[in-house]
């Protein structure tokens, strides 16, 4: 069963298939809500091991034949700076486990031209593609229906790592970034883009991550946020975690 607090809500899983499986259940029901309400389903996909264990379910008849693909919109939230084939790429792991798979319209597929060789131009690009194809709501401002984020042992999401300038980006809703201990550029959402998603879940695996886990979750007492911390949303982030990261959090979570 889930844990609920004021801003969170944890679900911890046995393992990255079950995980896998359970946020394939809540794609399929805000699939399903937003096709209900505006005819179509606008997701931000995250790159990283975890996701691929969701792209795989989501493959499996029992979720693939629900849902309607052809209304589909696919985003990502961030790019390494490489071509669309290069193996880091945050786009081929996504196209690879699930996209070449479905009937999603090539035209509804919006990944990151992240191979220009210049990121401030790679970003506001992709910023242009974000306000041309993103639904409005009532009062005029875009949104997704569904963000997906992994989350690093450093509590960076997306490419927004720590003692970045990204972090304190406003204005922009993409946005280039130099990850100093990566030596590389990557062009990234940054927290106005993520605050704009009606639903956000966060998936976590691996004993690497239950360290922050237990910090960010658990209150275990740190000293400076991380980014993770740093997301402005109206709504509750969901979040689903296997064991192996949930082992430090106290008994009932």
């Amino acid at each position: 069963m889930p844990l609920d607090d004021t801003h969170n809500t944890i679900h911890v899983c046995h393992d990255l298939t079950t995980l896998g499986r359970a946020v394939a259940h809540r794609w399929l029901e805000i699939s399903a809500q937003a096709h209900a309400g505006s005819g179509q389903f606008h997701v931000a996909l995250s790159g990283g091991t975890t996701p691929r264990y969701l792209y795989e379910q989501l493959l499996s008849p029992a979720f693939s034949d629900k849902i309607s693909w052809d209304t589909t919109h696919v985003y990502f939230g961030d790019e390494r700076c490489v071509p669309p084939d290069h193996p880091d790429s945050n786009f081929r792991m996504a196209n690879d486990a699930l996209l070449q798979h479905v009937p999603i319209p090539l035209n509804q597929i919006h990944r990151i031209e992240a191979e220009n060789p210049k990121p401030e131009l790679c970003a506001a690009e992709y910023e242009k593609c974000l306000y041309e194809y993103l639904p409005s709501a009532h009062q005029g401002e875009k949104y997704f229906d569904l963000l997906l984020l992994g989350l690093g042992p450093d509590g960076h999401i997306a490419s927004l790592f720590p003692n970045t300038e990204i972090l304190q980006e406003r204005a922009r809703l993409v946005a280039p970034v130099y990850v100093e201990k990566l030596q590389a550029w990557r062009i990234s959402m940054t927290f106005a883009a993520i605050g704009l998603a009606h639903h956000i879940i966060i998936l976590v695996a691996g004993d690497n991550k239950a360290d922050i886990i237990a910090q960010v979750l658990g209150r275990r007492l740190h000293m400076r946020k991380f980014p993770v911390e740093m997301i402005n949303t109206p709504g509750k982030l969901e979040w689903y975690l296997d064991s192996a990261a949930a082992i430090h959090l106290p008994a009932g979570h």
